[in-house]
């Protein structure tokens, strides 16, 4: 069953890119006092993710921040090197934290995952975007399969108060 607004975001641990290579991410840590706008892409590198989903929350960090948000956080079912590149080649660094989901754990317990085998990728996560204030989904916007819209990031602006 796939999360939804008022639930809490479940314990799992993520990997990011660090000097000192993957460092682990506690969900718990990450979600816990502050406000968080995470949005999970399909894969990086990918067309839409990487022409539209990634650089919208890039371009609209300091907006986004400005509404309240503490951390910007994109999740992909990779590992912590490719999203490292990612955020590398998506002058993200410094505005959206990359965090790699590689097996998919933390994508199941939300509910978010999709079969993506028939293009060669296995499982993946959905595209989506969500606001976790003190560790509860307070919005959550799920595109239909291959659609993009309401997981951007103009459209999580226009949902901030």
């Amino acid at each position: 069953m796939a999360i939804k607004v008022g639930d809490r975001v479940p314990e799992g641990t993520l990997v990011k890119a660090t000097a000192d290579g993957p460092g682990q991410v506690s969900a718990a840590e990450l979600f816990s006092n502050r406000t968080v706008a995470l949005f999970s892409v399909p894969g990086a590198f990918t067309p839409t993710c990487s022409a539209k989903h990634l650089p919208g929350f890039v371009t609209h960090s300091a907006a986004l921040m400005e509404k309240g948000v503490d951390e910007i956080v994109c999740l992909s079912v990779n590992d912590a090197f490719v999203m490292g590149a990612w955020a590398r080649s998506a002058d993200a660094i410094g505005k959206v934290t990359m965090l790699a989901d590689g097996n998919a754990d933390v994508t199941k317990a939300l509910g978010l995952e999709m079969d993506a085998s028939k293009y060669g990728m296995g499982v993946r996560g959905q595209r989506f975007s969500m606001v976790v204030k003190d560790g509860v989904v307070s919005q959550l916007f799920v595109e239909e399969p291959g659609a993009f819209g309401v997981s951007s990031a103009e459209h999580m602006l226009a949902h901030l108060g």
